[in-house]
């Protein structure tokens, strides 16, 4: 163990974040416990992440699924209500696994893995709830749907392919206000009557909360520096 993980106690951090939430709550006149905190764990492992468990976090988000398949067994063995967000992108020889492994899928971002998961879902019997992906910065190297196309897209996954839409998620540019991008999506999930709104990360999630964010995905501000990936 390093002398940054013995200076970096991620359960002191995941009592800040929650604080912090609950101040950006009530600031806004949210009522307490609207908005839900997902501890993105990629990248981690067994000891940064148990710690988080054993202080009360059940709600996680991963990036992808092979390294979740790895991890999360063992850990929702011990901790078996966990949540299990993919908040990563999805591919199409990785819906089977992501079906069975998560709770949650936040990251429909396309027309063909939405149909593969609306089939593969129909297979097994299971309808997990899903976000859809809204590229607001309409960036060339990222993935979601263009607000231009965002109401005709949910009506495809909800009428033609009966996925169960619950809201929708954005990852704002780097260099842009990203309260703009809130406001957007805000906008869309409204006029399409969809109460979800997963956006905010660890430096703007309070930003987020005020733009009716019900979930804020936070990695670094409760486990610290991101360690390069393993290769899987």
């Amino acid at each position: 163990m390093s002398s940054q993980d013995v200076q970096f106690d991620p359960t002191v951090q995941l009592a800040e974040v929650r604080t912090m939430i609950k101040v950006a709550e009530h600031g806004t006149n949210r009522t307490p416990g609207s908005v839900s905190l997902v501890a993105v764990s990629k990248n981690h492992d067994d000891h940064r992440i148990r710690p988080v468990l054993a202080a009360g976090q059940r709600l996680f988000g991963e990036n992808r699924v092979q390294e979740a398949e790895q991890k999360w067994p063992a850990l929702r063995q011990d901790f078996p209500d966990t949540v299990l967000h993919l908040i990563g992108p999805l591919q199409s020889n990785k819906v089977k696994n992501a079906v069975a492994t998560f709770d949650v899928i936040e990251s429909i971002d396309r027309e063909k893995i939405a149909r593969a998961l609306a089939r593969e879902m129909d297979r097994v019997g299971k309808s997990l709830p899903v976000f859809i992906q809204i590229n607001t910065g309409e960036e060339a190297q990222k993935a979601g749907i263009a607000p231009r196309d965002a109401d005709d897209f949910i009506r495809l996954c909800r009428e033609d392919l009966g996925l169960d839409v619950v809201g929708l998620m954005c990852i704002p540019p780097a260099d842009e206000e990203p309260s703009l991008h809130f406001a957007l999506l805000a906008k869309i999930a409204a006029r399409n009557q969809l109460q979800g709104l997963s956006m905010g990360m660890s430096g703007d999630f309070e930003t987020a909360i005020q733009f009716g964010a019900t979930h804020v995905r936070v990695g670094t501000a409760i486990f610290g520096s991101r360690p390069k990936p393993q290769a899987l």
